[in-house]
């Protein structure tokens, strides 16, 4: 008996990656675009993971006046601080930071639906 190797199976972590260096916002330099359900027909629009020299309250006045919709930045302990705004915008947000110069087009991830 003692001339087997006993291998004990290993379990998959498939996020092992994603926490490996999660250093909360910005992680991996991406824009996280999100929508997220809230009651009936009404919707949020979330962006996280924008660099943090970049005046959110800027960005979010501009994002209100250019999509007509209201929205709030919200600081989060885990992910810093996100801008929400109201109604499905995460095609509107992604062309318009991309435009702006914020970002480039290839390091915005848009998630939901």
């Amino acid at each position: 008996m003692s001339d087997l190797d006993v291998q004990l199976p290993t379990t998959f972590d498939p996020f092992a990656e994603a926490n490996a260096d999660d250093s909360g916002a910005g992680s991996k330099e991406y824009v996280h675009v999100r929508i997220q359900q809230r009651n009936g027909r009404k919707s949020l629009t979330t962006v996280q993971g924008l660099k943090k020299d970049f005046s959110y309250n800027k960005i979010l006045k501009d994002l209100k006046k250019e999509f007509c919709c209201n929205g709030t930045v919200v600081q989060d302990p885990e992910l810093g601080q996100v801008i929400q705004l109201q109604g499905d915008q995460r095609k509107n947000v992604s062309t318009f930071l991309v435009q702006a110069g914020i970002v480039k087009k290839e390091h915005i991830k848009i998630h939901g639906f």
